[in-house]
């Protein structure tokens, strides 16, 4: 008996058998995918720098490896010990014993941070920011053994910002600021809340100064709340007085701490300097025009044409020259009884012995 034939797979088998294979190959991707490290920080998850530690807690005079991934290629950073989770900035670190280290291509580092005790109690973490460029930083927390333990300060204004982003002063100068109107500018940073409370409508302080005077400082509400661990984008306006010009200076503060400093290089108000100009052009000759014009309502009339034929008809007086314009004027050292007459003969008399 002859085998009976194969039968081609169907439509459906193929599609079937196609999902089958895309299902086999993603479940063999998600396996082979690393886990997430114990002690990364929270900004890994979002895409950005995470700093992992190769110790969770270790003593004094130990040392601990430094991982950090997500950075800006070939940055410096710097690696810190702080504590009471850095609250009070730098000031609670062990700047002594800090590290330096420059991300590679991909703009990840690895490097290794002697522990020592900060001048803070734990809670602790390892620090890590940027020296050069935009400012970015994360913590992860870490256990110096043997150092003090103590609650953390209550925060009065309710969270700890800072600053994640290199700040920029947004907006142009127009047409009424080239005449001396107030200058405008916005400023636009991203902060985050790195304390453990939010961050309820925060009031900023914006002030602005210009050469060697103290900046002059202004309060600035952000309607909002920033809960703990987040970040936000924060735009704040910022106007100067009317007329200014030059280099400024914007600064930035929270809680009494300075956040930024931002330059502002503002052109001078070249409209105001035409107007000025203009005036000192426009008001001399028109006092001067109107000089000329009381002058010449003031001054005596002399008599016209029709006078000087009402009284000598077309002659001309003795004693008097023609001028130009047809008019006769009189000697001024003659006068008209002693100027000499013009029918005076002018024949010379015959010499003595002629004819």
């Amino acid at each position: 008996m002859a085998p009976a034939p194969a039968t081609a797979p169907t439509p459906a088998r193929r599609a079937l058998a196609a999902l089958l294979l895309g299902a086999l190959c993603l479940a063999l991707a998600l396996a082979a995918l690393p886990a997430a490290p114990a002690h990364a920080t929270p900004a890994a998850a979002d895409g950005g720098p995470s700093v992992r530690l190769s110790e969770k807690q270790a003593g004094k005079g130990g040392t601990l490896t430094v991982t950090g991934r997500g950075w800006r290629a070939k940055t410096l950073l710097t690696l810190l010990i702080c504590g009471q989770n850095m609250i009070g900035g730098t000031n609670t670190c062990a700047n002594g014993d800090g590290r330096a280290v420059t991300t590679d291509a991909h703009g990840a580092f690895h490097q290794r941070l002697p522990v020592a005790e900060p001048p803070k109690p734990c809670p602790c973490v390892v620090h890590v920011a940027t020296v050069t460029g935009p400012a970015d930083a994360a913590d992860a927390a870490f256990t110096v053994a043997g150092h003090p333990v103590a609650p953390l300060p209550k925060e009065s204004a309710g969270g700890r910002l800072t600053v994640l982003a290199a700040p920029r002063l947004a907006g142009s100068s127009g047409l009424l600021t080239w005449f001396g109107a107030p200058p405008q500018r916005e400023l636009t940073l991203t902060v985050g809340n790195v304390g453990s409370a939010p961050a309820r409508n925060p009031v900023f302080q914006i002030g602005t100064s210009h050469g060697v005077f103290a900046p002059e400082w202004q309060d600035q509400q952000w309607r909002g709340t920033l809960p703990a661990g987040k970040k936000t984008q924060v735009t704040l306006p910022v106007e100067l007085a009317a007329g200014a010009h030059g280099d400024y200076l914007v600064s930035l503060r929270y809680g009494g701490k300075l956040l930024v400093e931002q330059p502002w290089g503002v052109g001078r108000p070249w409209g105001v300097t035409l107007f000025w100009v203009l005036l000192c052009v426009v008001i001399p000759t028109a006092v001067f025009r109107i000089g000329m014009a009381v002058v010449d309502r003031v001054r005596p009339r002399r008599p016209g044409p029709a006078a000087r034929h009402r009284h000598g008809g077309t002659r001309k007086a003795r004693g008097s020259v023609t001028r130009g314009d047809g008019e006769s004027a009189a000697l001024p050292w003659f006068t008209p009884d002693t100027a000499p007459s013009t029918t005076t003969s002018t024949e010379r008399p015959p010499s003595k012995g002629s004819a």
